[in-house]
């Protein structure tokens, strides 16, 4: 972090309970910054209790200069409420905020400062000196006041309650600090899913260095895990494969039957199965494994001809958070009129793009041999993609995969010796039966075109109808030139070498390339089919069903210019040069149209 930006928060490692429902074994962090220039500014308050500790931090922090502003991102009372301590003590400083927070902090405080107050909106900027801050509206992540702030002198990206996490300690694990910033965020920001995707947009052509969020610690280095899981978070989709198992029992037969079900999950290369008793653990840790998975097992008791109340305050805080584009499977236990399973579907009823498993596991009392065959047949159908996965248990010749060739979208795996690359493509086709052979167009222009001529293998992969926008804009928005497009994903690879991508297809293809049509701007690989697998029954992505539920909607009202097709980005003016690269997918001025 710059040295002019300086951490003057405070820790409560006292806390147990964060929001009255969140449990904080390590602790919170209550996150302020202060930056050092010709004008000084502080950036949020701390939570009331530690009012003096944290003035005290900025005394020390200026040696005894006062600070010019403080910046009001957000009105949670966590984070602003010692704003009448610091407007006490330092009688010269004014506030910095939104119109909507302004309204907040009278509201809360008994006053808005009129007379002591700037009023800033999305857009605007402030200079300090050498530091210039730009404000970016963040409504409703999670508050409707939220902003952000960006110091473009620095790159350094002041983000409110995005990117925190619970906890208040240093030095933790990389896994423990994306944990706990993954249940930070179902249980805080969860809901709000389509408002993070706007923010993302609205910083994706920005340069960002550094992020220093309201709780947890300043993110630095590599930024990309960080950005990567926002962004799949906010599409709801599977961060992880395997699956997620939330059970609750009585007298412990159900727990048997989820241990059974457990075991037989990794026998079959499940890569990670997450279990956990509802009646005895945090549920917001449950409830972001839930969401870190693809796939979701929910087992209860009847209990009062419905469903144990655990498990119902359970479904309650998926659904709230808009739980969706996931595959649930249904364990009941019942010892005269099991009614579980019927209830925790319809209490599902109102999530969108969930797929049931055809099994449902019904006990009655204990198991017996019929539940232990259906918790068996439960075991197949959810690993049939890990099956299909694994060389030793692939069908390596299913010709089925020939079937969900269509009109779709398809990721194209290549290699160039030193590392693995991929790119979208929908001109795929199959050419003849007899023998098998699929014909695959690629632009000229494309890296994986020239990797094709040199090596003359290719991998097709066919997306499912879960493939989130992040896999378009990793693998569509720019260029395996420069850039490691595979980076951060396990190693999947088929027997020709090349990786397949580990989540959201439903088959791939790998093809060996016998002969090549030049067609001016783009190339035709004809190929033969040397391995075909069917990874699992989703109904494969159409260009149709990616432009009308996939690509994020442009914010086009009100506004005149012109609209990139491929991505949504608005270019605002009267004219669009012949040379303009949209920022965000590299497409050129010939995939804009005007805002009509």
């Amino acid at each position: 972090m710059d040295q002019n930006i300086v951490s003057v928060g405070v820790q409560d490692l006292d806390i147990r309970l964060f929001e009255g429902q969140f449990f904080t074994p390590k602790g919170m962090a209550y996150n302020s910054y202060l930056i050092k220039d010709e004008k000084t500014a502080v950036m949020d308050s701390v939570e009331r209790s530690f009012a003096g500790a944290w003035l005290e931090n900025i005394d020390r922090a200026l040696g005894g200069a006062k600070p010019d502003y403080l910046i009001v991102q957000h009105m949670e009372p966590d984070h602003s409420g010692s704003i009448a301590d610091f407007m006490a003590r330092y009688p010269q400083a004014v506030i910095v905020s939104s119109a909507k927070a302004f309204s907040m902090m009278q509201a809360f405080y008994g006053s808005e400062w009129p007379e002591r107050r700037v009023l800033v909106k999305e857009g605007d900027a402030l200079s300090l000196g050498k530091h210039s801050l730009r404000f970016i509206a963040a409504p409703m992540v999670h508050w409707p006041e939220v902003l952000m702030t960006l110091d473009e002198t620095t790159g350094t990206l002041f983000s409110a309650d995005a990117f925190g996490r619970f906890g208040a300690g240093e030095g933790e694990s990389d896994a423990c600090v994306m944990s706990e910033a993954r249940r930070y965020y179902f249980g805080i920001v969860g809901k709000f899913g389509a408002q993070v995707r706007n923010v993302l947009k609205k910083l994706s052509g920005s340069k960002i260095n550094v992020i220093c969020p309201l709780h947890g610690t300043v993110l630095e280095g590599d930024l990309s895990p960080w950005l990567n899981a926002y962004s799949t978070w906010a599409d709801y989709a599977p961060e992880s494969e395997g699956v997620a198992i939330a059970f609750t029992s009585v007298y412990g037969n159900t727990r048997k039957a989820v241990e059974l079900l457990a075991s037989m999950l990794a026998e079959r290369g499940c890569p990670k199965t997450v279990v956990t008793d509802l009646t005895d653990a945090d549920q917001s840790r449950a409830v972001a494994e839930a969401f870190r998975f693809g796939k979701l097992v929910l087992a209860s008791t009847t209990y009062n001809g419905e469903v144990f109340p655990a498990m119902r305050s359970f479904i309650e805080k998926l659904a709230e958070r808009n739980y969706q584009k996931r595959t649930v499977a249904l364990i009941e236990n019942g010892s005269w009129a099991p009614m579980a399973a019927k209830t925790m579907h319809k209490m599902l009823d109102g999530c969108k793009n969930l797929t049931f498993t055809d099994t449902t596991v019904k006990i009655t009392s204990a198991l017996n041999d019929e539940s232990k065959q259906q918790i068996e047949d439960l075991a197949n159908e959810l690993c049939k993609d890990y099956l299909a996965q694994r060389d030793e248990t692939a069908n390596k010749n299913d010709l089925a995969a020939l079937f969900k060739i269509g009109y779709g979208l398809y990721v194209v795996t290549t290699n160039d010796g030193k590392k693995d690359n991929g790119l979208i493509v929908n001109t795929v086709s199959q050419v003849t039966s007899t023998p098998n052979r699929v014909a695959v167009t690629i632009n000229k222009d494309n890296y994986s075109h020239h990797v094709i001529k040199q090596t003359g293998i290719l991998n097709v992969n066919c997306l499912s109808v879960e493939a989130p926008f992040g896999i378009f804009e990793t693998f569509g928005f720019q260029s395996g030139r420069n850039k490691d497009k595979f980076e951060g994903w396990p190693p999947l690879r088929s027997d020709n070498g090349l990786a397949f991508l580990p989540m959201f297809i439903n088959a791939f293809m790998s093809l060996k390339v016998e002969q090549y049509v030049d067609l001016g701007t783009h190339g035709m690989f004809i190929c033969a089919v040397t391995e075909a697998r069917v990874i699992n029954d989703k109904e494969t992505m159409t260009y149709t069903y990616y432009q009308n539920n996939v690509k994020p909607k442009p914010k086009t009202e009100g506004k005149k210019g012109f609209v990139c097709k491929i991505c949504g980005y608005v270019y605002e003016g009267d004219e669009l040069p012949d040379d303009f690269i949209c920022p965000l997918c590299k497409h050129g001025a010939a995939d804009f149209e005007p805002i009509s």
